[in-house]
């Protein structure tokens, strides 16, 4: 079961760290942002995880569709709040 708490928890921590990917200029800083992301994913409910990523096993976890992952995640638990 999917608690309001567990949406609650990884949209605000998804979305303070969207709004610093999308505005970051510095690579590093990027990097970081996808990194501590990629972790977070491996920790939260495999549930809420399967809601918001369609099953998609590397869904915030590759470096080419982050920003459409992330975006994608946000909208997802926005919409579930």
């Amino acid at each position: 079961m999917i608690t309001k708490d567990s949406i609650e928890t990884a949209y605000s921590f998804l979305h303070q760290k969207q709004r610093i990917y999308v505005h970051s200029t510095l690579d590093w800083q990027k990097d970081d942002i996808e990194i501590a992301i990629a972790d977070y994913a491996d920790e939260m409910s495999q549930e809420l995880l399967d809601a918001i990523s369609g099953s998609r096993t590397d869904f915030l976890k590759d470096h080419k569709r982050f920003m459409e992952d992330i975006n994608k995640a946000v909208e997802i638990l926005e919409k579930m709040l």
